[in-house]
């Protein structure tokens, strides 16, 4: 592809919110390189999905360790292009990456060790060719590890330069609560928590988080806000050949069908407010404020610039949220439920 200049209105195009009591500001929409980053996608549709995302105003790039297939790739992948389209952007990108999941073989390859946790940050900083990421998260919580050990080894990612910020995700309530209160100890506070959150998986309202993380002033930012792809277009008629849903990675058919009747309804409210049904599965995650950002996947840059398109009409009548409430499948689509209640 041809050499790559940023649009200059880039930053014109996005809101900006406060990331909890820091100075941070994330975009309201975040793009994650779960899937789509990896061998099985050519590097020219990944390059154009990136772009794309910057001119939308789009600075926050999300990774982890494993993330690809196979695991690693993502980030070599971003790497690449840290090095080529985004050289001299640094400074304007956030870059997380995590490490919870399993990444090698062995004792010392998943969960929330000290050694584990440190090795893997190192391995993604070299992978991307960075000499930090700007925040990076413990993946999952470890019932096997004292959190005490986890929170320390983040602390010390953040003192020893490897990255600015520290967050937790997938972790409840009450582990997010000792988790903040062993890093305030620390002297390191919590960035931001990133939790699973869209209408049809509404654990982080039963369980308190969401309110737990206001109280705390702590920053949040929903993934799967759009259901892998349940909450667009893609499965209206049911489940197309080649979709995410057929491919045996995350997202059971099952799953999908049950929920299909329930996202018709929604697509016909989302037509109804003159948006796409992922602009509005978006706007809701992102309501009142109560989200700092939405983390959305793409596999073409059309997503993406329709994702961002959710930013102008983020406001709900009484009735529409009543409504959807009532379409709501509580903890239907909650895959994570087990890393957060540890």
């Amino acid at each position: 592809m041809t050499s790559y200049t940023p649009r200059e209105d880039r930053y014109d195009r996005m809101i900006y919110n406060r990331c909890g009591n820091s100075g941070l500001k994330l975009p309201a929409i975040s793009l994650g390189l779960w899937h789509n980053f990896g061998h099985d996608t050519p590097h020219a549709t990944k390059q154009a999905i990136c772009r794309t995302a910057f001119d939308h105003g789009i600075t926050h790039f999300d990774l982890a360790n494993n993330y690809g297939p196979p695991p690693g790739s993502a980030e070599e992948a971003f790497g690449e292009l840290l090095r080529t389209d985004f050289r001299g952007l640094r400074d304007e990108l956030i870059i997380s990456s995590k490490a919870g999941y399993l990444m090698w073989n062995g004792p010392y390859g998943e969960w929330g060790s000290r050694k584990y946790v440190i090795a893997s940050c190192d391995q993604s900083l070299k992978r991307m060719g960075l000499d930090y990421v700007d925040i990076f998260y413990s993946h999952r919580f470890d019932p096997g590890t004292p959190l005490e050990e986890t929170m320390g080894a983040l602390d010390h990612i953040v003192r020893s330069g490897r990255a600015q910020y520290i967050g937790i995700s997938s972790y409840n309530s009450q582990r997010t609560r000792e988790a903040v209160a062993i890093l305030k100890d620390l002297g390191t506070p919590l960035l931001i928590h990133q939790p699973s959150y869209n209408i049809l998986n509404r654990w982080v309202e039963t369980d308190g988080l969401k309110d737990t993380l206001k109280d705390l002033g702590v920053g949040s930012i929903a993934f799967v806000p759009l259901a892998q792809g349940i909450l667009t277009n893609k499965y209206l008629n049911g489940i197309p050949a080649g979709s995410r849903a057929t491919q045996g990675k995350s997202l059971d058919p099952a799953v999908v069908e049950k929920a299909l009747a329930s996202v018709r309804t929604l697509n016909d409210m989302a037509a109804a407010r003159g948006q796409t049904l992922a602009q509005m599965a978006l706007a809701w995650v992102l309501r009142s404020g109560g989200i700092t950002s939405a983390l959305i996947g793409a596999s073409r840059p059309e997503q993406v610039s329709d994702c961002c398109g959710a930013i102008q009409n983020l406001d709900f009548t009484a009735e529409e949220l009543a409504r959807i409430d009532a379409i709501s499948e509580e903890k239907a689509l909650n895959l994570w439920a087990r890393s957060s209640d540890g």
